[in-house]
C-alpha cells in the first residue's frame, strides 16, 4: 500500500470520524490528517489503522479510537507555546500528535518495552520536541514541571493530587475518570484559588496503574 492509499484513508478519517462528531479545532484537525497512524500499528492490524475503534499495541494496550484521541486534544486547548506532560506514550501515536501542537512534550510509560518502541519510531519519524522516561505516571514528572496541560490517556478512579499540584495556573489537566470498565473524560483548570472541573464524554480506557491510581 502506497503514500497516496494512506493518505486518503487519514483524510477520509479526519472527516467521516471527527469533523462529522463535532472535533473543529483546525490545528488538531490539521495535525490528525499528518500523522501517520498506520506506523504505529503492529503489522498484523495495518489494515485497521482507520478503522474507528481502539486496537490492540501488546503487553495489554491500546491505541486510542481516533476521535477519543482528537477530543481529548481538542479539550486541552493548545496553542503551540506549551509544555506538555502525557501519561501512557504506548504506541506514541498520541505523543506525535502533541508534538505538532505544543513546544514540548513529556510522555511517561511504565512498560520499557512500549517506550523504547515508541521513541525509536517517534525518531525515525523525524519528531524531536519530546521526552520519554520509563516511570510511574501517576507521581507526574516533578522536576520537568509545571506543566501548562496534561493528558491522561487511562483510566483512574480518581483525579490524583500530585497531576493537579504539577499545573501551571490555568494549566489544563484531561483524564479519564470512573471505574475499570467505563469512565467519564474530566478537564480540570487550575485557578489562583480553586481547580474548576469539567465533564465532557463517556469513554473506555485500559486502567491506569500506580500509587495514585489502580493497583495491579
Amino acid at each position: 500500500m502506497n503514500k497516496d492509499y494512506w493518505e486518503k484513508k487519514r483524510l477520509d478519517m479526519v472527516e467521516k470520524q471527527l469533523k462529522s462528531r463535532g472535533i473543529r479545532d483546525i490545528n488538531v484537525l490539521k495535525a490528525m490528517s499528518i500523522v501517520p497512524r498506520e506506523e504505529f500499528i503492529p503489522e498484523n492490524l495495518k489494515n485497521s489503522a482507520y478503522d474507528d475503534c481502539p486496537l490492540s499495541i501488546g503487553k495489554g494496550q491500546t491505541i486510542s479510537q481516533p476521535y477519543m484521541v482528537a477530543i481529548m486534544t481538542e479539550i486541552l486547548a493548545l496553542t503551540g507555546k506549551e509544555k506538555v506532560l502525557e501519561l501512557g506514550t504506548g504506541s506514541g501515536y498520541q505523543t506525535a500528535i502533541l508534538c505538532h501542537l505544543a513546544e514540548k512534550v513529556l510522555s511517561i510509560e511504565r512498560i520499557p518495552e512500549l517506550a523504547e518502541k515508541a521513541k525509536e519510531r517517534l525518531k525515525r519519524l523525524g519528531y524531536e520536541n519530546f521526552k520519554i522516561k520509563i516511570g510511574n505516571g501517576t507521581l507526574g514528572w516533578e522536576e520537568e514541571g509545571p506543566f501548562d496541560a496534561i493528558i491522561v490517556t487511562a483510566g483512574s478512579p480518581e483525579i490524583p493530587n500530585t497531576l493537579k499540584s504539577q499545573l501551571s495556573e490555568n494549566g489544563r489537566l484531561v483524564i479519564p475518570i470512573g471505574n475499570r470498565y467505563t469512565q467519564t473524560l474530566y478537564r480540570i483548570t487550575r485557578k489562583i484559588d480553586a481547580f474548576i472541573e469539567e465533564k465532557f464524554t463517556q469513554c473506555v480506557f485500559v486502567p491506569l496503574i500506580g500509587k495514585y491510581g489502580w493497583k495491579n
